[in-house]
């Protein structure tokens, strides 16, 4: 958990930052900066199904231990979590997106994703009170393979998009947001996870 705390502290940081530099800023340009802060639930594809592999083929039937590798797998059960957000909003077409997602329920054999990522957040389309948004985000995760300690820490990148709705001047709903990400370095392969998340947001400011 430390990390998740480490990254909580940052994204308020840069919170703290953006708010003093808006202050500063002539009173017809402020409306455009806002920060919001959110949670949310998710439902995700973990690509991996506890399956494991010698990567020696010639030695497969006395495979060393240390040359198993995890082989990349549809799982027939999701992985459930729960995440936040900060969305900064600097202009209408520059924005920011960080999130953390934790997904630790209903595991199969152990198996947990963590996600901290950090990156564009580009609004598509407006209508009613609604915000369809496209994303591209790049940062980290964290993985359990198993119950028996065996883990690591990925690059990660995330492709994806979703719809907000504006409830009041302050409070909005995260209708829903679909994520596919890439893990480009992945034992001796690359992971695909890929899954939906939805929540609630507080305007900030």
């Amino acid at each position: 958990m430390r990390l998740s705390r480490v990254f909580l502290l940052t994204i308020l940081l840069a919170a703290g930052a953006v708010a003093s530099r808006a202050q500063v800023f002539p009173s017809a340009s402020t409306h455009q900066i806002s920060i919001t802060a959110g949670g949310t639930v998710s439902a995700f594809q973990p690509d991996f199904a506890g399956i494991w592999a010698c990567s020696v083929t010639a030695l497969a039937e006395s495979c060393p231990s240390d040359n198993y590798v995890p082989v990349a797998q549809t799982s027939a059960q999701r992985l459930f979590g729960v995440g936040t957000y900060v969305d900064v909003k600097l202009t209408r077409w520059v924005q920011l997106e960080a999130e953390g997602r934790w997904q630790r329920f209903h595991a199969y054999g152990g198996i947990t994703q963590d996600n901290y990522l950090i990156g564009p957040r580009l609004p598509v389309y407006r209508f009613w009170k609604a915000t369809v948004y496209g994303k591209a985000l790049g940062g980290m995760a964290k993985m359990n393979f198993d119950s028996y300690g065996d883990h690591g820490t990925f690059t990660a990148l995330a492709f994806g998009g979703g719809m907000d709705v504006k409830l009041t001047r302050k409070i909005s709903i995260r209708a829903f947001d679909a994520e596919y990400q890439y893990w480009p370095a992945w034992g001796n392969s690359t992971l695909s996870p890929y899954g939906v998340s939805a929540g609630v947001g507080y305007r900030i400011f």
